[in-house]
């Protein structure tokens, strides 16, 4: 029996942690609880907003996701519910669809975040999660880059009060700018009112009280209240003065209650039409839950497992499907709070969903004059944070191809939209990994004098023969780089008559496949007819084992060495007295 409990345990963390929970950690998780909470309830309306769906969604969306995160997640900081990217990326999956009553609109979001379950759980169960790693973090960042700016730019609307509509930065713009003539001037004061408080309690109001002398738990709890403050003042402002009256559009009735257990609609055409948006948004989920989950986790030398983090999202968006919401992943901004608040469990992210559950309970009625623009001013605000234009800065200097692919994928983004763009950024990752190892690194090496190790000769001061050409092949060899690594080994030698031996250090290789293979015997043959020699060295295990169960080293004309020195003092003829030649670094470096 004992051994039995391991086992689970890997599939429900929850039996982990929990043997150990006590009170301290009960305490913890609380507050942590309470000031996620308080930051999530304006969050989660807001961010259904900008889904275009019900503001109660958002809130039924924050309940039971975070019960089941709980269960099957394995990070301890991982703050789980409604995200602006995600939420961008369901307006925009939905709105395609051509739904014509909020209830279709809102039946399609459900069948979303079952789809987004289904896809997560599938990757989770067969241990697919090394695919996200294909997704290269300049592209995912430029992504969520060009998603801020269509985020906030796509909420001007509620803070202007006027009609605007559009998938993309152009469509939305020109939209504005149509109906700039019929600003709301109440909507408008109400709006860059809170846009303007929000910012000043996110820079400067905790280094005020702070200074005031108070503590700091509390100041950044007051800090975190933001939000809520805003909510409170607008909507009593907004009842007191008959705002929605004069134009300043409101959430209006917030259904009291639990969520409904519902079950998504089965409509084969409306799940074909959803399918790829939800492996979009399954894919993008994933990458930005884990990236923050291991970072958090690596703070408290702590580790996640990628390949049950998907069960654990999996689960929170089939919870999110059954309760009436729409689909959800970890947050950036809540769970920094949530590992800043003390959280020490996934319990933290329960009590969280006890609080949002009180809320529905008894909260939503005070919600009725809550204005629009409030929750929009919100979403720009957290948004804002996500822009991050350094990235074009970083990749310009290190390296050109990665800012050719974030550029791409931020323009893609803003000109055709958010599924475009992401769309875009999956296909450049691939593409550029697939040229980067199509083109592999190849150094002609030399023997660092006084050691046994060699070295670039491009680079360093090493030793070279004439009659040898030794070249360090940096990349595992297959079918996209095999003609590659031909043509340069034929380029090299080709004009150089002096050359008698050519080895290949393969210290770097950790596969050779068929392709690859048969290029390596068209370079045995192509240097046997020119009278060279062709050798390898330090051949991995693995690689060895393979090459063996085939001809080719039996044709091979040279030798296969177990250290690069080996075949240097075989072959350069230094035993024979030629102590070969010094060669400096060369101008251009490999």
């Amino acid at each position: 029996m004992k051994p039995a409990i391991p086992r689970l345990a890997r599939y429900l963390p929850i039996l982990d942690w929990g043997r150990s929970y006590g009170r301290d950690t009960f305490t913890s998780d609380m507050v942590a609880a309470v000031i996620v909470t308080i930051m999530l309830i304006p969050q989660s309306l807001a961010y259904a907003l900008l889904a275009g769906l019900p503001a109660e969604m958002g809130l039924y969306a924050s309940i039971l996701p975070l019960v089941a995160y709980a269960i099957f997640g394995t990070s301890r900081a991982l703050a789980v519910g409604p995200v602006a990217v995600v939420s961008l990326m369901t307006a925009a999956a939905i709105g395609k669809l051509g739904l014509a009553s909020p209830a279709e609109y809102a039946a399609a979001a459900i069948v979303l975040a079952f789809l987004s379950g289904l896809v997560l759980l599938a990757l989770g169960v067969f241990r697919l999660g090394f695919l996200a790693n294909f997704l290269s973090h300049p592209v995912i960042a430029g992504f969520i880059t060009a998603s801020g700016i269509l985020i906030a730019t796509s909420q001007l609307k509620h803070i202007l009060g006027i009609s605007a509509s559009g998938q993309n930065l152009v469509e939305i713009v020109g939209s504005l700018l149509e109906n700039l003539g019929q600003i709301n001037l109440p909507t408008a004061v109400v709006g860059a009112a809170s846009v303007a408080f929000l910012f000043w309690v996110r820079k400067g109001l905790k280094p005020l009280l702070r200074a005031a002398g108070m503590g700091p738990r509390l100041a950044d709890l007051l800090t975190k209240a933001g939000p809520v403050a805003a909510v409170a003042v607008t909507t009593l402002v907004t009842w007191a003065f008959g705002l929605h009256e004069r134009g300043v559009a409101i959430v209006g009735t917030i259904p009291q209650g639990l969520p409904p257990l519902t079950l998504p609609r089965f409509d084969w055409e409306l799940w074909s039409s959803l399918f790829g948006s939800a492996v979009l948004i399954s894919i993008i989920g994933f990458v930005e839950s884990v990236s923050v989950a291991q970072t958090l986790a690596a703070k408290r030398r702590q580790r996640i497992d990628p390949d049950q983090e998907l069960i654990g999202l999996g689960a929170s968006n089939i919870a999110a499907s059954v309760s009436g919401g729409y689909p959800v992943t970890g947050g950036f901004a809540r769970s920094v709070v949530n590992f800043d608040a003390g959280a020490e469990t996934p319990a933290a992210g329960a009590f969280t969903a006890v609080g949002i559950a009180l809320a529905a309970l008894f909260l939503t009625p005070l919600l009725f004059f809550l204005p629009k623009a409030t929750l929009a001013a919100t979403i720009i605000v957290a948004v804002l944070s996500l822009v991050d234009f350094r990235i074009l800065r970083h990749t310009w200097n290190y390296k050109r191809a990665d800012f050719a692919a974030v550029s791409a994928t931020i323009a893609l983004t803003l000109i055709f939209g958010v599924e475009t763009g992401v769309s875009a950024g999956v296909l450049l990752s691939i593409l550029l990994y697939l040229y980067r190892s199509s083109r592999p690194h190849v150094a002609e090496v030399g023997l660092v004098p006084g050691t046994e190790h060699f070295r670039n000769i491009k680079r360093h001061q090493v030793r070279t023969v004439p009659s040898l050409v030794t070249l360090r092949i940096d990349e595992n060899l297959y079918f996209a780089n095999a003609r590659f690594l031909e043509d340069y080994i034929l380029n090299r030698v080709v004009e150089d008559r002096a050359v008698r031996d050519v080895v290949l250090m393969c210290s770097a290789v950790n596969e050779i496949d068929t392709s690859a293979l048969e290029s390596l015997e068209a370079i045995n043959h192509r240097l046997r007819e020119m009278g060279i020699r062709l050798h390898l060295s330090e051949v991995k295990g693995p690689v060895m084992d393979r090459l063996q169960r085939t001809d080719f080293l039996e044709h091979l004309t040279g030798q296969v060495f177990l250290s690069q020195y080996a075949a240097w003092r075989a072959l350069n003829g230094e035993d024979a007295g030629e102590p070969g030649r010094e060669a400096g670094p060369r101008a251009v470096p490999a």
